[in-house]
């Protein structure tokens, strides 16, 4: 009976540490929701994108993406993030999707612009940059470097013959 006291103690014990480990991990994640203003942005593409995704500005995390869904009509991708009430942006700004690296989550990157008039609140980034696909880069650059050595070759006959 003793021993089954030791182990319900124990195992109190190890839960209590978990869930304080747990608690000190989120909040010194900045995983939670901004709160501030709504913008809305047009993409052809959001790989990678969904709500609660980080939106930086000179790399600093002003704002979280709040929605991604489907344009019924014009089938491009709208985002809808929430922005920080301190950050005010210019309506010329632009808005484009990069990633932490190679294999590094996504997040989209604001980049302000010079105008004098701020995008209101509810107002959209019209200056939209899609995020660039890996594999695609990859398969270009393989097939675009077999392409021009066989091309390189016909061309160099072309001269000599003239």
């Amino acid at each position: 009976m003793k021993r089954n006291a030791i182990e319900t103690m124990m195992g109190a014990v190890v839960l209590l540490v978990a869930a304080t480990f747990l608690a000190f991990a989120y909040s010194s994640s900045n995983v939670s929701q901004v709160e501030g203003y709504e913008l809305l942005a047009k993409f052809n593409r959001v790989d990678g994108i969904s709500p609660g995704s980080e939106v930086r500005l000179s790399g600093i995390k002003v704002g979280s993406v709040l929605t991604t869904h489907l344009d019924p009509k014009t089938y491009l991708a709208e985002v809808r993030m929430s922005i920080l009430n301190d950050v005010q942006l210019p309506t010329d700004s632009s808005a484009r999707i990069l990633s932490d690296g190679l294999l590094g989550n996504p997040y989209m990157a604001l980049e302000p612009g010079a105008d004098d008039t701020m995008i209101p609140p509810g107002g959209e980034i019209r200056k939209t940059q899609d995020p660039l696909n890996l594999v695609d880069l990859i398969g270009r650059f393989i097939f675009s470097s077999t392409g021009s050595g066989g091309s390189s070759s016909s061309s160099s006959g072309s001269q000599n013959q003239q």
